[in-house]
């Protein structure tokens, strides 16, 4: 039976329409399938240009379910290569079927996302592609409108907005993430595109986010505080807010679930009256309609209520038929 192969052809044919908007926007980084909503939950096939990254997240695939996945390769992209991620076991990416690494897995290579160049590769000391192929609906929102406008991208990662809205005009982009290596690979895009505005923050993003606020950073009872670098107090036309799900820091804990409150207060004072605050929450158990009033509500009680809050979807490479993606996209309007 060929019903892995089945399932990602029907997929790609599904995605016709698609193709065509990609070769016009200069894109060569999309989702081939998504399993969960095409029939094999826990399993992705990526292309990010030269490369192809399969992941599976749930269980390793069977070695007849990889020949399948091999075959489609070989049929419909023969000069690209492929990269197989198992994630269904801690650190399981980077010790899986060790005997089939390639050279190629571990080299950088250059993608293209909206005319904007990206660095990726099929492995590196991470689990997460460099690049995460759901938030394009976002960066292709920024890129739009930053114009001549400062921004201000927490929880940055390998800076794929921050390089998306200096690519689209940005007078002043601000990158802040905890990683270095994250930043590393954001310094390596922004010198793809030679893009000169791009500033980059090694730091907690609670001091960080608080300074440009200017709250105070508070200190726990009978704890004292890591060094952290020092800002001046700064708004910015633009705010791009993306945390992980959970994290746990000396400086207080990100909870998506619970406590999104305690990121978008500084992050909503941290933005100029008429400026715009751009929210994402990844968890899919978070009802959408419920977070958007918990917004609502946060920003009243903080004195700077919204003018307008609105959805952005992710591109259809994600579909989700109920309409409701995990991944959730907010356009605070101050």
């Amino acid at each position: 039976m060929n019903e892995l192969k089945n399932l990602i052809s029907q997929a790609w044919q599904n995605r016709t329409d698609l193709k065509a908007q990609w070769q016009t926007e200069q894109t060569d980084c999309y989702r081939i399938f998504h399993g969960t909503n095409e029939g094999s939950p826990g399993t992705t096939l990526d292309r990010y240009a030269p490369l192809l990254i399969l992941q599976t997240f749930h269980q390793c695939l069977a070695d007849n379910e990889l020949t399948q996945v091999r075959e489609f390769v070989s049929e419909q992209f023969p000069d690209l290569h492929l990269v197989y991620n198992d994630r269904s076991r801690d650190n399981s990416r980077i010790q899986n079927r060790p005997n089939e690494i390639q050279e190629l897995d571990n080299t950088p290579m250059v993608a293209n996302e909206l005319g904007v160049k990206y660095r990726v590769q099929g492995r590196h000391q991470g689990q997460d592609p460099w690049l995460f192929l759901d938030l394009r609906a976002g960066r292709r929102y920024i890129k739009a409108i930053s114009q001549g406008k400062t921004v201000l991208n927490l929880f940055s990662y390998t800076c794929g907005i921050g390089i998306a809205a200096a690519a689209g005009g940005a007078k002043r982009v601000v990158n802040v993430d905890f990683a270095e290596s994250s930043l590393a690979v954001g310094l390596e895009n922004a010198k793809l595109n030679k893009l000169d505005q791009v500033a980059f923050i090694q730091s907690d993003v609670f001091p960080a986010i608080k300074q440009f606020a200017n709250m105070p950073i508070t200190v726990r009872r009978g704890k004292k505080l890591p060094k952290y670098p020092k800002h001046k107090p700064e708004q910015f036309d633009l705010v791009f807010l993306d945390p992980p799900r959970w994290a746990k820091s000396a400086f207080g804990n990100v909870d998506l679930i619970r406590d999104y409150q305690s990121l978008f207060k500084p992050s909503l004072l941290a933005t100029k009256d008429g400026g715009q605050l751009i929210c994402c929450n990844n968890v899919a158990q978070v009802d959408r309609d419920g977070w958007l009033e918990s917004l609502k509500r946060c920003a009243i009680k903080a004195g700077r209520p919204l003018k307008s809050i609105k959805v952005l979807l992710p591109d259809t490479d994600f579909p989700s038929p109920d309409g409701n993606p995990p991944l959730k996209i907010a356009i605070c309007q101050l």
